[in-house]
């Protein structure tokens, strides 16, 4: 059976890129307070209850904004949809859905995927109150968790198990050992258009602006009935 691949979207700053590297419990993608750090999918996976996952982190997704990159992290976050087995849609529990939250709302609706609604910044149990006002977008029944201390995470795992259709304690999807190969250089020397190319599609944003790669981004490859992981790295500077 193939891995099932969950995509975690939402807009900027919601936890998208805490809560991916909470559950493979490693700093695999950035995280700041700045809103628009993570701009590629970035890859990873997981073993719960003996299943292997494999997540998908999106950049911030901002409805009809034309910027050269949000358009494309938008682009990006689409495409995340369209290959995943399961979304979950992440809002941020602090305040009220915005307008970028119900428009992306609908879009997951739309595309027919089976999808979670997850409610981050939950901190303590008095917290989960806030998930009330979030069943008007009209996404089924609000989870609420704290990806930052890792409140209801693993609740939120067996959930996604059980969404879909796996049962614990199986060893069916076991993960295969892998070649990892790293593709290393300048800024914008054309590792993204390698990594696109050999993957056939665009996994990674490509522009001519030095430095549009941030983080270390794993993508799977399968050649010659081989599994590999292409890891597409930002560019080396050299040290002022």
């Amino acid at each position: 059976m193939a891995i099932p691949i969950i995509a975690i979207v939402g807009r900027p700053n919601v936890g998208k890129s805490t809560f991916f590297n909470r559950v493979l419990s490693q700093r695999q993608a950035i995280v700041d307070a700045q809103e628009g750090i993570t701009r590629d999918r970035i890859y990873g996976e997981t073993e719960w209850s003996g299943h292997v996952l494999r997540f998908i982190d999106t950049g911030g997704f901002i409805p009809d904004d034309m910027d050269i990159f949000n358009a494309a992290v938008r682009e990006q976050a689409q495409l995340a949809i369209a290959e995943a087995d399961l979304i979950l849609f992440m809002v941020d529990g602090r305040v009220d859905p915005t307008a970028s939250d119900r428009t992306l709302a609908q879009f997951i609706r739309e595309s027919t995927r089976p999808y979670l609604l997850v409610v981050n910044k939950c901190d303590s149990l008095n917290q989960n109150n806030q998930v009330h006002g979030f069943y008007d977008l009209g996404m089924g029944e609000p989870v609420p968790i704290s990806a930052l201390n890792g409140r209801m995470t693993g609740d939120l795992l067996d959930i996604i198990l059980d969404r879909l259709g796996l049962e614990e304690s199986s060893e069916q999807n076991a993960s295969p050992d892998t070649l990892r190969l790293a593709i290393v250089g300048m800024p914008n020397v054309g590792k993204s258009s390698l990594t696109n190319a050999l993957l056939q599609r665009e996994q990674t944003i490509v522009t001519p602006i030095a430095g549009t790669t941030r983080d270390a981004i794993d993508s799977y490859l399968k050649w010659h009935r081989k599994d590999i992981i292409l890891v597409d790295t930002a560019g080396l500077r050299k040290l002022s």
